[in-house]
C-alpha cells in the first residue's frame, strides 16, 4: 500500500521497518548559526528537515548505549564559520547520517527516526502505552504492574510491563501493549475471533497466550515471562532485561551454538512452522529474539503478530527478491537468518550470502546456502516440509532425536531412583519402623547378657568339679589311672558345649547343662574302675 492511498479507519499506515535515508544538501548561516538543510527519503516521500549541529550531538549522546564508535565530527568553537570547513562539517556529517541508517538496528530506533522525521515520531509512546494499561486495569482489577520493562524490544510502538496475578503473586507474566500495524487485513470481529482461537492453542512449540484485550488501534496481551531470555540473549551471553541497543548492537561475548544444539532448535523452529502453515496462520517473525529456550524446548514468541498487521522485522531484507513473495517462503527466509545467527553468533551482514565461514557442520552450511545463496534467493525458497525431509538433514534428525530419547531416559532414571530414596526414607523414618528397630534392640541385649550369664555359670561349675587341691589336668598329656580307686577330676571337653542340649530357660538351661557334666563324669569314672580291675597286677 502506498504512503499516499487514503487512510482506512483505525489504521496506521506508517511502517517502522521501512528505511529512511538522509541527504544533507545545503547549509546556512542563522544567527551566527550553521545548520544543515537535509533531505529525507523515505521510499516515495521527501521531508525537508532542519537540524543544527547540537541537535547531532544530542543524537549521539542518545546512541552512546549501543556501544559502536559513530564517526561524529568533533565540534569546533573558534573559525566554525569558514566556508572551508563547513564544506569539510558537512561531508563528516553526511558520512555520520550514513553510518546510522544503514546500521540495521539503528536505523529502526526511536532516536534515529525522530531525528529524521519529527513529524511522524514525536508522540509518546511509553506515555500512550501506560494509559492503555491503566484504563485495563480498571476493568479487569486482579492484575497488577509489577515494573515498566523500558526499551527491550526493537519496535517503537511496543512496550512491555512486568506484572502479577493477585491470586497468585509470586509468578510473573509479560504484558505488551503494541499498536495495530498496517498489515491488519481481518476485521475487528474476526480479529477477535482469531486471538481467541490463539489462546486455546496448546502446543510444546508455541508460548502460551494466556489473555489479550484489542482496541480499534492497539492490543494488549500478556504471556509468561522468561526469566532466562530469548534465544538471541542466550547467543550474545546478555542480561535480557536491560535495553535493546544496548544488548544487540555490538554484544562482546556473542558465540554460536554447539552443532548438537543447532540441530535440536532447528528441527523444533521447523516443527512449529510447519504446525502454524498447516493452519493457514500468517507468522513472518521469526528470529532469534522471538525464540525463548525453556528446558531444551524452542516456542516461538508472537504469533499473532501477523494477525494483528504488525510488519516483520526482516521486511526490508526480502522485498527485494521478488521470488519471496508468500508467507511460506517469508518464514524459511527468517529461519535461513536465524540458522545463520545460531551458527556464527550473528546474523549475516547482507543478502544474499554466497561465502560462508568455515564451521564443524557441512549439513548446516548446505542448509544456508539453499536459502540465503543468490541462486536460493532468484529460484525461490525451499518448503519448510521440504526443509525436513531434505536428506542432508536426515542425520542431524535422527541426533535430535536420539537426544531428545536420551534425555528422556535419563530424566525418567533419575525420576526413578528419587522416588525408591524417597520410599526408603519414608519408610526408615515411620513410627513403626522405629518400634521395631527398639524390640529388636533389646532382644539382641537380653540376648547377650543371657550368653554371659551362661559363661560365667560354667566357668564356676567346673572349678567346683575339680577341686581346690586338685592340680588341673592337661588336654595334651592324660593322667594315668589310679591304682588306688579314687575318683578322677576331668575337666569338662570342649566337645561337650557342642553337644549340649537347646536352652529353654534360666533355670531349665542350667540343670539340664549339669545333668550334662555329671553323666559325662560319670561314664569316665566307670571306664576308668574297670580298666583297673583288668589290669594285672605287676
Amino acid at each position: 500500500m502506498s504512503f499516499l492511498d487514503k487512510p482506512s479507519p483505525g489504521r496506521l499506515l506508517l511502517d517502522d521497518t521501512v528505511p529512511l535515508s538522509a541527504v544533507i544538501e545545503a547549509s546556512q548561516n542563522l544567527q551566527s548559526h550553521t545548520v544543515s538543510v537535509r533531505r529525507v527519503v523515505c521510499v516515495c516521500v521527501c521531508l525537508q528537515v532542519i537540524r543544527r549541529y547540537s541537535d547531532f550531538d544530542v543524537l549521539n549522546s542518545s546512541l552512546m548505549v549501543c556501544g559502536i564508535s559513530l564517526p561524529l565530527p568533533p565540534k569546533k568553537l573558534i573559525g566554525n564559520m569558514d566556508r572551508e570547513f563547513i564544506a569539510e562539517r558537512q561531508r563528516g556529517l553526511q558520512a555520520y547520517l550514513d553510518s546510522i541508517t544503514q546500521h540495521p538496528l539503528l536505523s529502526t530506533s526511536l532516536p534515529v527516526k525522530k531525528f529524521l522525521d519529527p513529524n511522524n515520531y514525536s508522540a509518546n509512546y511509553t506515555e500512550i502505552a501506560l494509559q492503555q494499561v491503566s484504563m485495563f486495569f480498571r476493568s479487569d482489577p486482579k492484575w497488577e504492574v509489577v515494573e515498566p520493562l523500558r526499551d527491550m524490544g526493537w519496535r517503537i510502538r511496543k512496550k512491555y510491563f512486568l506484572i502479577k496475578n493477585k491470586e497468585q503473586p509470586k509468578d510473573r507474566q509479560l504484558l505488551s501493549w503494541v499498536d495495530l500495524g498496517p498489515d491488519k487485513f481481518l476485521s475487528d470481529k474476526d480479529l477477535q475471533s482469531a486471538m481467541k482461537l490463539l489462546t486455546t492453542l496448546s502446543t510444546l512449540y508455541f508460548s502460551p497466550l494466556l489473555f489479550f484485550s484489542c482496541s480499534e488501534s492497539s492490543a494488549l496481551l500478556i504471556r509468561p515471562f522468561s526469566e532466562k531470555g530469548s534465544l538471541r540473549d542466550h547467543i550474545c551471553k546478555v542480561k535480557p532485561r536491560e535495553t535493546h541497543l544496548k544488548k544487540y548492537c555490538n554484544p562482546r561475548k556473542s558465540q554460536g551454538l554447539e552443532v548438537p544444539l543447532i540441530k535440536l532448535y532447528g528441527r523444533q523452529i521447523l516443527e512449529g512452522l510447519r504446525l502454524l502453515h498447516e493452519g493457514g496462520v500468517v507468522y513472518g517473525h521469526l528470529q532469534t529474539s522471538n525464540v525463548v529456550v525453556d528446558d531444551g524446548m524452542c516456542r516461538l514468541l508472537d504469533v499473532e503478530n501477523g494477525i494483528l498487521g504488525v510488519p516483520s522485522a526482516l521486511r526490508a531484507s526480502f522485498t527485494q527478491f521478488r521470488k519471496i513473495n508468500t508467507t511460506e517462503s517469508i518464514d524459511v527466509f527468517c529461519f535461513g537468518h536465524l540458522l545463520y545467527e545460531m551458527t556464527y553468533g550473528r546474523p549475516p551482514d547482507s543478502v544474499p550470502v554466497d561465502q560462508y565461514p568455515a564451521t564443524a557442520c557441512t549439513s548446516t552450511v548446505s542448509v544456508l546456502q539453499s536459502i540465503l545463496s543468490t541462486e536460493a534467493c532468484k529460484s525461490g525458497m525451499p518448503t519448510v516440509s521440504q526443509l525436513i525431509q531434505t536428506p542432508r538433514l536426515k542425520e542431524a534428525l535422527k541426533a535430535a532425536k536420539e537426544s531428545l530419547e536420551r534425555r528422556l531416559q535419563e530424566e525418567q532414571r533419575a525420576l526413578h531412583q528419587h522416588r525408591r530414596l524417597t520410599r526408603a526414607q519414608s519408610h526408615h523414618g515411620s513410627e513403626e519402623e522405629r518400634k521395631r528397630r527398639k524390640i529388636l534392640a533389646r532382644k539382641k541385649s537380653r540376648q547377650s547378657a543371657y550368653e554371659n550369664e551362661e559363661d560365667v555359670s560354667l566357668k564356676n561349675n567346673n572349678n567346683s568339679g575339680s577341686g581346690a587341691s586338685s592340680p588341673p589336668t592337661s588336654p595334651s598329656s592324660p593322667t594315668p589311672p589310679s591304682t588306688t580307686g579314687t575318683p578322677v577330676s576331668l575337666l569338662t571337653p570342649p566337645s561337650l558345649l557342642l553337644l549340649r542340649p537347646p536352652l529353654t530357660g534360666r533355670g531349665g538351661g542350667r540343670a539340664a547343662l549339669l545333668s550334662s557334666i555329671q553323666t559325662f563324669s560319670k561314664g569316665k569314672l566307670r571306664r576308668a574302675e574297670t580298666a583297673d580291675r583288668s589290669t594285672p597286677v605287676i
